[in-house]
């Protein structure tokens, strides 16, 4: 399968899997999503590709944003507080990470991703 047609193929195979999926997996997907940009953004920093860990610090911020935007302060009280001001250090620490060439920044971020992911994964089990 050649590039185009794979990411065409990426494309609508997500767009199927958002379309299907409920609020609770949406978040699951952005996390996911998330941890993704991340890996594949140090491993851009380590082989030196500039522009492309910025493109995916830049999309991994942003998913971090979209989760910032997904929370609901009125309802989830100090939880959601706190959640905020995580994700609001995760952007600060991703900007620190690319303007320092930093791939353990990079891993902070991800573990701390991985440690929200993993409660949000068992609300599911609850």
């Amino acid at each position: 399968m050649n590039a185009y047609a794979m990411k065409q193929y990426q494309t609508v195979s997500v767009h199927a899997q958002v379309t299907e999926a409920d609020p609770h997996r949406l978040i699951q997907m952005l996390m996911e999503g998330g941890l993704q940009r991340l890996a594949q953004a140090k491993g851009a920093m380590e082989y030196g590709n500039v522009a492309l860990k910025g493109e995916l610090i830049g999309k991994a911020m942003g998913i971090i944003g979209g989760l910032r935007d997904a929370l609901d302060k009125d309802k989830g009280g100090e939880i959601a507080s706190n959640l905020d001001n995580l994700y609001a250090f995760m952007q600060q620490r991703l900007s620190q990470a690319n303007l320092q060439n930093d791939p353990a920044m990079l891993d902070e971020v991800a573990g701390l991703l991985r440690e929200i992911k993993q409660g949000w994964d068992g609300i599911r089990h609850s």
